[in-house]
């Protein structure tokens, strides 16, 4: 028995990173797991990668960055496969911006994708779950820089911090529908993204995981395929009644100071 068996998973920015080691995660534990991007390509060959393991997926086009668009992911994934049981926002923009800097334009992107996104999303997504008076689970992927994070995420603090409370309040909302919806703080993490942005942003070299993970105090940075063995957990009813927490999932302790 796996912890998602026949639940259907919507993973919002799930054809890479984060999102598609969910996808990945969710189809292992028996899930049927449709994945959003706004690229086909890389969407196309999860799709072709999960079947080949077995699984049931599919890839809907969608920049998130619409709210329609974010909704309408949702009703795509209930025209093919009658509802949704879990829905993971884990699409994000960590483009650079200071408090001194940031353009309205580039606010507005964060905005956008950060929080804008997941708020439609849920709105969909719960309510279909509402309506068919069925439980369900929300994860949202959101980071630990929420506490207060660098100068140079500014932005995307602004927008994260955000999701941080629609979280709580979405959670206490609807816990009498026996939709639990948590958010997961994650850390500094290895995925194709982080690669680019510290490439573009940070003029790093091609060994910057390697120098990055030798000032860590577990000696790596965080890794996809363990967010979404917990972002699974999440979802499945082995969390049993957890509803309303956002869990820090980092090697940096809170408040802990040197």
């Amino acid at each position: 028995m796996g912890l998602l068996d026949d639940k259907v998973v919507l993973v919002n920015g799930g054809s890479q990173g984060v999102g598609a080691a969910i996808a990945r995660a969710a189809v292992r534990e028996g899930a049927v797991v449709a994945m959003t991007g706004r690229r086909p390509e890389p969407g196309a060959a999860l799709v072709a990668e999960l079947e080949a393991a077995g699984g049931k997926a599919l890839f809907v086009r969608a920049d998130l960055a619409d709210a329609e668009q974010a909704r309408a992911s949702v009703t795509r994934v209930v025209e093919a496969y009658g509802r949704v049981d879990c829905l993971v926002n884990s699409a994000g923009l960590t483009s650079r911006g200071t408090l001194l800097d940031t353009t309205p334009e580039l606010f507005d992107q964060h905005i956008a994708i950060n929080l804008k996104a997941p708020f439609f999303a849920m709105q969909a997504a719960v309510a279909d779950m509402v309506g068919r008076k069925a439980p369900g689970a929300v994860v949202n992927i959101i980071t630990s820089s929420a506490h207060g994070g660098q100068p140079f995420l500014a932005p995307y603090v602004a927008a994260k911090a955000g999701l941080i409370g629609l979280t709580r309040n979405a959670a206490h909302a609807h816990r009498w529908d026996r939709v639990r919806i948590n958010g997961l703080n994650i850390g500094w993490t290895a995925t194709e993204g982080e690669d680019a942005t510290q490439k573009t942003f940070h003029g790093a070299g091609d060994d910057w995981r390697e120098e990055a993970a030798a000032k860590l105090p577990m000696g790596k940075l965080g890794q996809p395929d363990e967010i979404a063995d917990f972002v699974v957990l999440l979802l499945s009813d082995r969390s049993g009644v957890v509803t309303g927490s956002v869990i820090d999932w980092d090697q940096n302790v809170l408040g802990g100071l040197d």
